[in-house]
């Protein structure tokens, strides 16, 4: 009996966190900014809702997550 080979199956929950540009980078919601906000100076606020770009260590593992190809 053959055996069948593997299925794409990404990490769900990344795929929801994480979203990838045109260039091959990652691109990451920035945390702290969910409630409690009213302390805060505007300017950090609106720092907060822009996006951030993750590390090169964290993209080997984001690949793999995500069940793309790694490369070395």
């Amino acid at each position: 009996m053959a055996r069948k080979p593997g299925k794409f199956k990404p990490n769900k929950s990344v795929l929801k966190r994480v979203k990838r540009t045109a260039t091959g980078k990652f691109l990451r919601g920035r945390a702290g900014k969910s409630h409690l906000n009213s302390h805060m100076p505007g300017k950090r606020v609106r720092r907060l809702r822009k996006s951030a770009t993750c590390p090169k260590c964290e993209e080997t593992r984001l690949r793999r997550l995500l069940q793309l190809r790694v490369l070395h």
